[in-house]
């Protein structure tokens, strides 16, 4: 397309099945191509290739790169850093473009100033028609509001290239995003939304995915040490739960130490607090879905457990990350 710039995309995997979806959608956008699509292969092992045949017409723009399980960041980073465009559009394997993508992101990119460092795409995840949501899809639609997303987000080369690109301490796909917007936009760069649309499904997940998600409370005390405990405003993200399971944690191990010490009452309203708090909760996560019988028991044993692992997973956290300092040295 006459007068967009060029750039290269660059898509981090572990070999999930939606990776054929992913590349046959963008090979389905026409328009204006990349320059070169980068799958970064982050699996663990070597053992077998990746199914790339869905790329079509863009197969011999398709170049592979092993990083051996060192998780997005890592990935990402051994991409954008072999990248030769102006622009480096980072999509994750799970999403799949739309028809006029490419044409979408010409326009975005045309209309980038020179202030310019990056520009998100809009997300969609489609829920089904026939029924009420369930918890996991409920979080999975929350990435429409995601603010930088990497799920389809445009940076300029440079601006990777300026502020050292992901910092490899956020071992998941979790603000790993927001830290990069953060140290982009304080390197003097602006941050825009685009008009190009790409589809998000939801993934399959067990029903105990909200346990091992909590993981994520470590990487947001990283954020607290790297950014200030403003940061949540500046990068545009929801607080979370928290501050509740904090409470929630605190009355179950207050009551267990009254009772052992004999402060019976005080046990008792302990437990009170708790029993309260984790209702609360559990209505919260159960009134607005299916309410399944499956669902349903679900939510209240993942209740009862994700405020404690929550909060251990943030102490954890602050404690690996108290001396931890914003990547290049930079304040």
């Amino acid at each position: 397309m006459t007068g967009a710039p060029a750039y290269t995309v660059v898509v981090p995997t572990i070999g999930r099945p939606c990776l054929a979806d992913c590349l046959r959608a963008l090979a389905a956008a026409d328009g204006h191509p990349p320059h070169e699509v980068v799958v970064v292969d982050d699996r663990p092992g070597t053992d077998g290739g990746l199914n790339l045949e869905t790329a079509g017409q863009l197969l011999d723009r398709v170049r592979t790169l092993r990083t051996g399980g060192k998780g997005p960041a890592a990935a990402r980073n051994a991409g954008w850093q072999t990248v030769r465009t102006p622009w480096t559009v980072f999509l994750d394997d799970d999403v799949q473009v739309l028809p006029d993508w490419s044409r979408r992101l010409a326009d975005d990119l045309r209309a980038a100033g020179p202030e310019v460092g990056g520009v998100q795409g809009q997300l969609r995840v489609p829920l089904p028609l026939d029924r009420r949501p369930t918890d996991w899809e409920r979080t999975t639609k929350g990435l429409e509001n995601a603010a930088w997303a990497t799920a389809d987000m445009a940076y300029r080369t440079e601006a990777l290239k300026r502020t050292g690109g992901f910092d490899e301490r956020f071992p998941r796909a979790f603000r790993e995003d927001a830290d990069l917007a953060l140290r982009v936009q304080r390197a003097g760069w602006d941050l825009v939304r685009g008009a190009r649309v790409t589809r998000h499904p939801v993934r399959p997940a067990h029903w105990w995915a909200s346990l091992p998600a909590q993981r994520g409370n470590a990487d947001d005390a990283l954020m607290n040490r790297l950014h200030g405990r403003d940061w949540w405003d500046r990068a545009q993200a929801p607080r979370g739960r928290l501050p509740r399971h904090a409470v929630v944690t605190g009355a179950a191990l207050a009551a267990a130490g009254c009772a052992l010490t004999g402060r019976r009452r005080a046990a008792r309203v302990c437990a009170a607090l708790w029993t309260l708090g984790t209702a609360e909760f559990a209505l919260a996560r159960i009134l607005p879905g299916p309410r399944t019988t499956r669902e349903i028991a679900g939510m209240l044993g993942t209740s009862v457990l994700i405020p404690p692992l929550a909060v251990r997973h943030w102490v954890r956290g602050v404690v690996r990350h108290r001396h931890a300092e914003p990547l290049g040295g930079a304040g």
